[in-house]
């Protein structure tokens, strides 16, 4: 039986996907970062290590997302899980935009912001390609999903 158009894809329960993380983000540690991290793939999106500093508690988080390459820079999206709200990385990086993040080929400093206007209609438009479901999992959140743009900080090096 077809899939009915409007209806929206369907997710796994908000358990799972949370528990996905968690153990995405573990692998990570006990392997000392030789697991859990891909670059992207021609038509797919790869898997970063962000850190970024608490609004509050000024401590170091991390957290594990997907992402893709604009150039120099490298784009995710503020989704939590597709769940409604925004998680707490992307409020802590609208607080504190410089982060630090962790790829498959090392360490980058880098500066976080939202994507606008036409950048970021060319940019949600790339993750259309990547996930041809974006549109009907946005669509479940009640408000706009930011598209994160990660730039490199200049003249800073690791």
């Amino acid at each position: 039986m077809p899939e009915r158009p409007d209806k929206s894809p369907r997710l796994p329960p908000r358990w799972f996907i949370r528990l996905f993380w968690h153990t995405h983000r573990g692998i990570y540690r006990l392997t000392g970062g030789r697991m859990g991290l891909w670059r992207p793939k021609p038509n797919g999106w790869g898997t970063m290590r962000l850190t970024v500093v608490g609004r509050r508690t000024g401590r170091e988080r991390s957290v594990m997302v997907g992402y893709f390459e604009d150039g120099p820079s490298l784009v995710t999206m503020a989704m939590n899980g597709w769940g409604e709200g925004e998680p707490a990385w992307w409020l802590n990086l609208q607080a504190h935009p410089e982060a630090r993040v962790d790829l498959a080929d090392g360490q980058r400093l880098v500066v976080g912001r939202a994507a606008r206007g036409d950048e970021r209609e060319r940019l949600w438009a790339r993750w259309r390609e990547i996930d041809k479901n974006l549109d009907g999992l946005a669509a479940r959140r009640s408000g706009e999903t930011a598209v994160v743009v990660l730039e490199p900080r200049s003249g800073i090096e690791i």
